[in-house]
């Protein structure tokens, strides 16, 4: 690609429509420059990109540099390498950026800190899971440190069980080759699930310094259990009823016996005194009809029943939280029905963010996320005792599931109106409400 192509390409994403975004543009644009790095030949041209970066900076006493490594993790380690030895700024910060997957296990995640360790320092490392950078997802801790009313009832005594789900419409959508070699776990709930439950489970940090959250999200995650088969349930999806949609193995690059999980639920437990009991109902699926949209993403957070008296056959108090689509907080609640005689309702406080909010201004998460390594805020960034802490909880179930190969996915058709998952899920997931224990039974 030439430098003209490159602007090209860039233009059209922009599509610039006014005058003045067309200079802005423009300016923009003398400020950017194209390079192609080989990353398997010598460092001739990482040794370009440093000039090349040192002729946009020359004169300026302080030069920070940012490298956002866009890249497949197999290269990580060898091009953190290369920009170490070739590009790292002796007049300022610079700073490596990568995105999930930190590895495919505990193991292989230790084993890839342990590579960028001796050339980048934990705080020259930022660690993208773009759901920290969504706009619900930032407001989980003023939600809970921000409103003693919900401080008050947030703990076992008052909380019967927590789902926190991400469920999309659509398939692999001809990505099956990759995905079959990672599957729903790692693509979705040991990552983004997982920040979900730290933010949702996570003691009053000292403050919102980077170093005081991500402690604190990284001590609940050690209170979590390794998984259990036992409470696990696993799906794949078949072609839709219609024939219209394949199904995943209808995919020529998905082999036909293959036994990857596109759906799981899961239950996980915090084991402290706050959380003590309550199950964590974790959900994710692909080509989901539950989802509505490409994606749906929500933590529902239900609450005890009411104590018996007066009032009778009321329904669960609900907060839940709309990550995504439509960012909204909306809290279930029970009132006296309009009339002479005393019946109760449930009946909704909705915080949608559109209907309530005047012009919304809801930056992409990368937009945001971002911003923060450029302003080197590393609060969003996902800290390796975060990653070490979530990989042992998902790993022993991953290694079970694949060395396990009698163990097969229940079968669900492709999203139609009125699927909601595999067969069994509704009773999977009520077995762990409103009572004690959920059951025992392995249900994969």
């Amino acid at each position: 690609m030439s430098q003209d192509e490159f602007i090209k390409h860039m233009e059209s994403s922009v599509d610039p429509s006014s005058s003045e975004q067309k200079d802005q543009f423009k300016a923009f644009c003398k400020r950017c420059s194209y390079i192609t790095l080989n990353q398997d030949a010598a460092d001739d041209s990482f040794v370009e990109l440093r000039k090349r970066m040192e002729s946009f900076m020359e004169g300026d006493e302080t030069q920070n540099r940012h490298f956002y490594m866009a890249l497949p993790p197999n290269v990580y380690v060898a091009v953190s390498e290369q920009l170490r030895r070739n590009c790292y700024s002796e007049k300022g910060d610079s700073q490596i950026i990568i995105e999930k997957p930190f590895g495919h296990d505990l193991e292989s995640s230790l084993d890839l800190h342990r590579k960028l360790e001796p050339n980048w320092k934990e705080n020259e490392i930022f660690r993208i899971d773009h759901y920290l950078g969504k706009e619900m997802v930032k407001n989980i801790l003023t939600l809970r440190f921000g409103n003693p009313m919900f401080g008050a009832v947030w703990d076992c005594s008052h909380i019967d069980n927590v789902q926190i789900s991400m469920t999309e419409s659509i398939g692999t959508e001809g990505r099956g080759g990759y995905f079959d070699g990672v599957g729903i776990v790692r693509d979705v709930m040991q990552n983004h699930l997982m920040q979900l439950l730290a933010l949702t489970t996570m003691e009053r940090p000292g403050s919102f310094a980077a170093e005081d959250l991500r402690q604190e999200k990284a001590r609940v995650l050690r209170l979590v259990p390794p998984l259990d088969i036992k409470h696990t349930m696993i799906g794949q999806f078949t072609k839709s009823a219609d024939g219209k949609y394949p199904g995943y193995k209808d995919e020529d690059s998905v082999p036909e016996d293959s036994g990857c999980a596109t759906f799981c639920a899961s239950v996980a437990y915090v084991k402290n005194a706050r959380w003590e009991g309550v199950p964590f109902i974790l959900k994710s699926g692909k080509a989901d009809d539950t989802a509505l949209d490409e994606s749906k993403t929500e933590i529902r957070i239900q609450l005890k029943d009411t104590t018996d008296g007066m009032l009778r056959d009321t329904a669960h108090n609900q907060l839940i939280i709309r990550i995504q689509p439509d960012e909204a907080v909306r809290l279930k609640m029970n009132a006296k029905l309009p009339g002479l005689e005393l019946h109760t309702v449930a009946t909704e406080l909705d915080l949608t963010y559109q209907q309530t909010v005047s012009n919304p201004d809801i930056p992409e998460a990368y937009e945001s996320l971002l911003l923060d390594a450029f302003k080197g805020d590393y609060s969003d960034s996902v800290s390796e005792q975060e990653l070490e802490a979530s990989w042992k909880i998902f790993t022993p179930l991953l290694h079970h599931l694949e060395g396990n190969k009698d163990i097969k996915p229940r079968e669900y058709a492709y999203a139609l109106p009125g699927s909601a998952g595999p067969e069994g899920l509704e009773d999977f997931v009520a077995s762990y409400q409103f009572q004690t224990l959920g059951s025992e039974e392995t249900v994969v």
